[in-house]
């Protein structure tokens, strides 16, 4: 058997210190799965999504098991509905733009995004406000109409969360202080924007299309 040798301090070669391997320049932040935030984003997202799968769930289990669908209600109008998918369709053109020059670290360019971005959610969210108002239910008339109005809530809610991050983004790009993680937030930010306008695909068809078939 080979007995192992143990180092010792005269065996171990001296380091000097301009041999030392110099993390000065390794940036504190990284960008996707490397970011903390990035988890956090993705957590919140997943429940949020699950929340919006199950009342999808819960419409149609209503639906099949109402001897009339919707209750004698009018049908929504589907025109403010249109309008916001539409808008937030166009919307995901300059978040993506966004989420680019977030990580080249490109500041003017974040500035710009993030100005459309808030004129965008302006834009839905004053959709949103008649959209409301032309459902032609109430949620308190019957188990169809407390379902709408839920979906809807729920998206609205992701909305309102998104833009108001996407103004206090704005305010901190042109104040500061501009830390590197500040584009990180701009990234994540812009990821949870798309998660916005993916789930507003399904909450559209079964809010406004379902009913008519």
């Amino acid at each position: 058997m080979t007995m192992r040798r143990e180092a010792t301090p005269a065996s171990i070669p001296a380091v000097r210190r301009g041999d030392a391997l110099d993390v000065s320049g390794i940036p504190s932040y990284g960008f996707g799965h490397r970011s903390l935030m990035w988890w956090g984003t993705a957590a919140f997202m997943a429940i949020e999504g699950s929340a919006f799968a199950f009342m999808v769930a819960v419409y149609f289990y209503l639906r099949t098991v109402s001897e009339s669908w919707p209750h004698g209600a009018p049908l929504p109008d589907v025109v403010w509905g249109t309008v916001n998918a539409v808008l937030i369709l166009l919307s995901a053109v300059p978040n993506w733009w966004l989420d680019r020059k977030a990580i080249d670290h490109d500041l003017r360019a974040v500035r710009i995004g993030l100005a459309i971005i808030c004129v965008f959610g302006t834009l839905l969210l004053a959709v949103r406000a008649m959209e409301f108002t032309r459902l032609n239910v109430y949620p308190t008339d019957s188990a169809y109409g407390s379902v709408v109005w839920v979906m809807l809530i729920l998206h609205t809610f992701n909305l309102v969360t998104d833009y108001i991050e996407s103004i206090v983004l704005t305010v901190l790009m042109h104040k500061g202080p501009l830390e590197g993680k500040r584009f990180v937030d701009v990234a994540e930010n812009c990821g949870y924007w798309n998660f916005v306008v993916v789930t507003w695909i399904p909450i559209y068809l079964v809010v406004y299309w379902a009913p008519r078939f």
